[in-house]
């Protein structure tokens, strides 16, 4: 395993775990292998038979998992909407644990936070893609507004936006993550007592960069073709907008689908069977504040075939 001083502990480790219902046989997807915390749990209850492939863009999560060595464990360097080029019906289960982890954030030079100062980057893959500061060095002013507003749902995205445009006629381009917080902070004037005035603000240039929601819409419609009857699909969100778009999903595929045009023909079957949610309880919470926000939604694959 790497060592390094940015810690992670992962949230709802043994609830989501457990929620997979392992068969020790079994074939197990993490979409999402970060530090390695579920799947190394998940490799702990599967017999000599079972296997697990995970998924991450992150070459530092890669780079964790090399460590694995573990002929049970395989990882891919993709993103997880990559699921779609599984073997259908071949899993028995699938964790999505949604969201930044702590080296991530605490790791200054990534860019994801305003609380050290580092390079303006955001991107979870570092060898691919565009940079938050190469793509803020001509974005229009609207286009910057629309994503503040839609994926920070922040009420001053229009100000923001034309302040980071003003800083950039007057400065030049901005490259680092304190004169980004610093812009926002000078134009949000009122704000939730003890947050940040730039969460909201990375918060959506993060999810636009990494195409976040997108990804995740293209992961949980793979995952209906991925998973064997009776297989379970388990979701950890940390953020309204992920949360709704996953509670959505299991709820649109949890009921029979009747066609309109066709009102005698006979309905499409039911794909998921919703199993509620869980959220972290208080001891947890009080270990380790990030995962106050989290909700986690399981579901189960019918026998119906895609």
């Amino acid at each position: 395993m790497l060592q390094d001083s940015w810690s992670h502990r992962t949230v709802l480790l043994n609830e989501a775990v457990d929620a997979l219902q392992i068969s020790p046989d079994g074939h197990y997807i993490d979409a999402t292998f970060g530090r390695g915390g579920h799947s190394r749990l998940i490799l702990s209850r599967l017999s000599a038979h079972g296997t697990l492939t995970a998924f991450d863009k992150d070459l530092e999560a890669i780079a964790e998992a090399a460590g694995m060595t573990d002929s049970r464990f395989a990882i891919r360097h993709e993103g997880f909407n990559q699921l779609v080029h599984l073997k259908p019906s071949s899993a028995a289960g699938l964790l999505m644990d949604l969201g930044v982890s702590s080296p991530q954030i605490d790791n200054a030079a990534r860019g994801f936070s305003f609380r050290g100062d580092g390079p303006l980057d955001m991107r979870m893959d570092t060898s691919r893609g565009q940079s938050l500061a190469e793509w803020l060095t001509d974005a229009s002013i609207q286009s910057m507004t629309e994503v503040i507003r839609e994926y920070g749902e922040e009420r001053f995205a229009g100000p923001i936006a034309k302040a980071i445009d003003r800083a950039r006629q007057e400065r030049g381009a901005i490259q680092r993550t304190h004169e980004l917080a610093s812009i926002v902070a000078d134009t949000v004037k009122t704000r939730e007592p003890g947050k940040d005035p730039a969460t909201r603000t990375f918060q959506a240039f993060r999810i636009f960069i990494n195409a976040e929601l997108e990804e995740l819409t293209q992961a949980l419609t793979a995952s209906l073709n991925v998973l064997q009857p009776g297989g379970r699909l388990v979701v950890i969100s940390f953020h309204s907008l992920e949360d709704r778009i996953v509670k959505q999903f299991i709820a649109e595929h949890s009921r029979e689908a009747f066609d309109r045009r066709a009102p005698f023909a006979a309905p499409k079957k039911m794909r998921l069977l919703s199993l509620g949610r869980v959220k972290p309880r208080e001891a947890e919470v009080a270990a380790n504040p990030r995962a106050r926000s989290a909700v986690m939604r399981i579901a189960e694959r019918t026998g119906v075939a895609t």
